[in-house]
């Protein structure tokens, strides 16, 4: 059934308000974490004050718009990633910090309400109710001793963070009867669909006269969501020792480690060549041009279900899949580089009386490693982006089988673990291909 014009435009405006509610919360997370950025700039900028700058880029006069001159300072790298953990502690309420954001409420609380029966009689009743922690055992509240009136006092129990339903009417004489009602909770006059703060949260007074309880859920996060961080190192201790569904963790990397090594091999070995082939021979560039452009934009996720029918769920199917997430990356990549050299090289040496051989060995190859090597960089990334998609075509190991198999349990602290071994083996990577760019090609950005 195709969409009617109603449907789309309220559709496609609920997808706009959602990408304005995003803007507007990922504007104020930069915004926060900037403005630590600029706090700690100033500070280090007044201990650095009249210190002499060091490195190739201090002899340079003109550094603004010069990326060889622009090196990440190394103090501003630590100070980043502890403000991370700040925040992440802060939101988490973690026992690291001697404070946190307003948690939820936890402890006792109450409110009255005031009911009216058949005859037209009314009385108030009270609502005691008990807010516990997740996973925390307390001690029940006592029964209420029975009252006079027809309406009768009640307790609840309930956990952090999670609504609970009380049918007073259940518990009040004559509350099932024709013209019973709830008229006031705290003095305040209420009606269907109504909501009424109260200490400790709120109440929701629903359709069919029930109270909705929820209890106030204050700033910081619940630990289903983002666990705090001491939570998480704990769990990675315990999957050091243990492992998880009978994998150790270090099996589980490296095959993980193993697949995106193969699979960005593979397609450095057959990519780098066509993108030569391409740069070098118009035929060839017009021969693949339209196969490599086509599949360029195809995420590798989309044909997980072609390399399921084409090689099945082996090991063959997983590194394929790594495989053409590369492939494309350091095709244009080596062809980008062919076609950046700058052909004043180009003319000197044939003015020289090299060979096309030579130009290639000695111009046109050393000339563009520096784009190589930035796609390689590129694709080493999507492939530890597509290694948990590879691993979901039934892989027994792998860092990516554990954190599908710990989301269908809502584990977060194990999926965390994962995205951060994945980030820091990426990290790893990115740094060693730095220093071998920086070994191999000392002349790029210089000339």
């Amino acid at each position: 059934m195709f969409f009617t014009s109603e449907e789309f435009i309220s559709e496609f405006g609920f997808a706009l308000s959602t990408a304005f509610w995003m803007i507007f919360g990922i504007a104020a997370i930069f915004a926060i974490y900037l403005a630590f950025s600029a706090l700690f700039a100033f500070i280090y900028g007044l201990y650095a004050k009249g210190k002499e700058a060091k490195g190739y880029g201090s002899l340079k006069t003109v550094t603004f718009g010069d990326e060889s001159a622009v090196t990440a300072n190394r103090v501003a790298s630590v100070l980043g990633v502890l403000t991370i953990f700040f925040l992440w502690g802060l939101a988490t309420e973690s026992r690291l910090l001697p404070f946190s954001l307003p948690g939820p409420f936890t402890g006792d609380a109450q409110f009255e309400y005031t009911a009216k029966n058949a005859a037209g009689e009314t009385d108030k009743a009270t609502v005691t109710f008990r807010v516990s922690k997740q996973g925390q055992e307390v001690e029940k509240l006592e029964e209420p001793a029975t009252s006079e009136g027809f309406a009768k006092d009640d307790v609840l129990m309930m956990k952090e963070r999670r609504s609970k339903i009380l049918k007073a009417q259940n518990n009040d004489d004559g509350g099932k009867e024709e013209g019973y009602t709830i008229t006031e909770i705290n003095g305040q006059p209420i009606e269907a669909d109504s909501v009424v703060k109260i200490d400790g949260g709120e109440i929701l007074f629903t359709k069919r006269g029930s109270f909705s309880i929820r209890p106030a859920e204050g700033m910081t996060m619940e630990a289903l969501f983002l666990p705090p961080p001491e939570k998480v190192w704990s769990t990675f201790v315990k999957l050091h020792l243990e492992g998880y569904q009978g994998v150790s963790l270090w099996e589980n990397v490296f095959w993980s480690l193993s697949r995106v090594v193969i699979g960005f091999a593979l397609g450095c070995l057959f990519g780098i060549p066509l993108g030569y082939a391409m740069g070098l021979t118009g035929w060839l560039r017009g021969w693949f041009d339209p196969i490599v452009e086509f599949m360029r934009p195809v995420p590798p996720l989309a044909l997980i279900p072609l390399i399921i029918i084409w090689f099945g769920i082996g090991e063959q199917g997983k590194i394929s899949l790594l495989f053409l997430a590369a492939l494309w990356i350091m095709t244009i990549a080596a062809r980008s580089g062919v076609s950046g050299v700058n052909i004043s090289k180009v003319h000197a040496a044939y003015s020289l009386g090299a060979s096309k051989k030579q130009i290639l060995t000695r111009v046109i190859i050393p000339n563009s490693l520096p784009d190589i090597f930035t796609g390689a960089r590129v694709a080493m990334g999507v492939c530890w982006g597509t290694v948990v998609a590879a691993e979901l075509v039934a892989a027994e190991k792998g860092v990516g089988k554990m954190i599908i198999a710990a989301s269908k349990f809502q584990l977060t602290d194990i999926v965390i673990v994962g995205i951060i071994i994945i980030g820091i083996i990426g990290f790893g990577i990115e740094v060693l291909m730095r220093v071998l760019e920086k070994r191999l090609i000392p002349w790029k950005g210089r000339g």
